[in-house]
């Protein structure tokens, strides 16, 4: 039997919030494209939380942007959250594969300012998400 929309949206806010967590430790120790990659997952994470906590049954796809439009269906003040937040898609393939860049390897090219910003990004997102939702 699948939870209520509320303890569906509780249970994707709570993963994501347990991804920020470890993120911001791998954003001081290094790792840092790891730390892009996991940043876009946790605020796409909250994104679907919020979605399912509306009601959504399925919520599809990976985009931060499309996902953002979605939600700013239910709450317009994610069409301005989706201009600052729309960066982390550029971090969903080319930090996890090396063919997604030109030359090099995803460790070799991402930096921890790159890591911080994104985990910065990634924390507005699911703070948000949580004060929507309270």
């Amino acid at each position: 039997m699948r939870n209520d929309a509320y303890e569906e949206g509780q249970r994707w806010l709570l993963q994501a919030s347990e991804d920020l967590r470890w993120a911001k430790h791998l954003a001081e120790e290094g790792g840092w494209y790891l730390v892009c990659f996991l940043s876009q997952q946790i605020t796409e994470k909250a994104l679907k939380a919020f979605l399912y906590a509306q009601g959504e049954e399925i919520v599809f796809g990976h985009s931060v942007v499309k996902l953002s439009e979605a939600a700013a269906k239910y709450q317009s003040a994610f069409a301005d959250k989706v201009l600052r937040w729309s960066i982390l898609d550029g971090y969903y393939v080319p930090t996890r594969y090396p063919n997604g860049l030109p030359d090099g390897i995803p460790a070799d090219v991402y930096t921890q300012e790159a890591a911080l910003g994104a985990v910065a990004l990634a924390e507005e997102a699911v703070e948000f998400v949580r004060s929507l939702l309270e």
